[in-house]
């Protein structure tokens, strides 16, 4: 693979998680697929930003969201200043790429009444199962951790004592989450239960774990988000990110300075959270909407 290099560099020297390698992977070898079957070009040295156009253009036909799209630019754009830094090539042909433009979208959210519905009206599973699977949507909802936050998060990072969480973020890097009193007794309750089921000697280091003791995984964490979601809402996403959305969302509402959100977020640039501020305008338009004799 031309590109062998790039991904350790990535993995080694930044420390992108497994998450992105895996995008940046695909993306590079869709994109050198593309250049060996239409133009037989198989160097980075090869390539042009002829090609390159004509590449984005084939995605764009086969109706690929721009956003996508704009992923995939980025991708290439990273490799190719990687390979100049490398001295592999001596010109960049992304620096002649322009990338289409996106309609902005705004994050995805669940309304607040419809989470106390799921979290005071719906039934979960009994015993062990119920009661880890409501402290997940819980800790999504009054945290906004990331799904590899939940699911990395160890025993011994988990403080009652002080009320707090520390987390694995991107990139390694550690931060602590405030949690409330009624999170800790949701805590507690969740640890009586898993120590009654689980047995010490098959029991992991990780805080949540499945039956058999092993620590959860993303598909399955999924699941138990998507599931429990659609007893409440229509939405089409149902995800652990969206409960992150929510959860940013409603700290915003309840006057939260977005630079405190961003630092229990995790995001490394304010830009990152100010995304989160359009869903609170758009609540105050409404408000006005209903409320001013003029509007």
């Amino acid at each position: 693979m031309p590109y062998a290099k790039f991904l350790r560099f990535l993995q080694y020297e930044k420390r992108f998680s497994q998450h992105t390698l895996t995008a940046y992977g695909t993306d590079l070898k869709q994109f050198f697929d593309f250049m060996g079957q239409t133009y037989q070009a198989q160097k980075p040295e090869e390539i042009t930003h002829f090609f390159i156009r004509s590449w984005i253009v084939s995605l764009l036909d086969r109706k690929i969201d721009s956003r996508t799209v704009n992923r995939k630019i980025s991708s290439l754009k990273t490799y190719f200043k990687f390979l100049m830094r490398e001295k592999t090539i001596s010109q960049n042909p992304m620096l002649k790429i322009v990338s289409p433009k996106t309609a902005k979208k705004l994050p995805v959210i669940v309304d607040r009444q419809k989470m106390d519905q799921l979290l005071d009206g719906v039934a979960f599973k009994e015993g062990f199962e119920g009661i880890r699977d409501k402290l997940i949507i819980n800790m999504f909802y009054q945290t906004g951790m990331r799904l590899a936050e939940l699911i990395g998060l160890k025993d011994k990072n988990v403080d009652l004592y002080n009320l707090t969480l520390k987390v694995l973020g991107k990139r390694n890097k550690e931060r602590i989450i405030p949690i409330t009193p009624e999170m800790k007794e949701a805590i507690v309750v969740y640890l009586n239960e898993r120590n009654n089921v689980i047995d010490e000697k098959i029991k992991s280091e990780y805080f949540f774990i499945k039956n058999d003791g092993n620590k959860l995984y993303p598909k399955f964490v999924y699941k138990v988000v998507n599931v429990m979601l659609s007893q409440v809402t229509t939405n089409k996403k149902r995800s652990p990110h969206v409960l992150r959305h929510t959860f940013a969302t409603e700290m915003l509402n309840s006057g939260a300075q977005i630079n405190a959100i961003k630092e229990i977020l995790g995001h490394s640039s304010l830009a990152a959270t100010q995304v989160y501020t359009h869903n609170t305008i758009d609540k105050l338009k409404n408000i006005y909407k209903q409320a001013h004799p003029k509007a």
